[in-house]
């Protein structure tokens, strides 16, 4: 499954549209590296997420078959390794 659908599937961000435009200016890494949109995901795989307001490290533990997951459902597809909020900076 590509990231940017991915990300969307999993509502870890809202549009892929959103996603796209995250992962093409550098905010989303795959295992280490800056990942491109179109990046194809497998089990195993480290996400880590970094926006201007909270910083997130996933593990993916499986792929959805379908387009869709339902929210109570997420915590099949990834576990969160790490979750940091930012703070305000004004």
């Amino acid at each position: 499954m590509r990231l940017d659908k991915f990300l969307k599937v999993m509502t870890l961000i809202k549009r892929r549209t959103v996603a796209n435009e995250m992962a093409d200016e550098g905010f989303v890494k795959l295992n280490g590296r800056v990942a491109k949109p179109s990046a194809q995901l497998k089990i195993g795989d480290i996400l880590e997420i970094d926006s201007w307001n909270m910083y997130k490290r996933i593990e993916i533990c499986a792929l959805p078959e379908k387009g869709s997951v339902a929210k109570q459902d997420v915590d099949k597809y990834i576990k969160l390794l790490e979750y940091k909020a930012k703070e305000d900076v004004f």
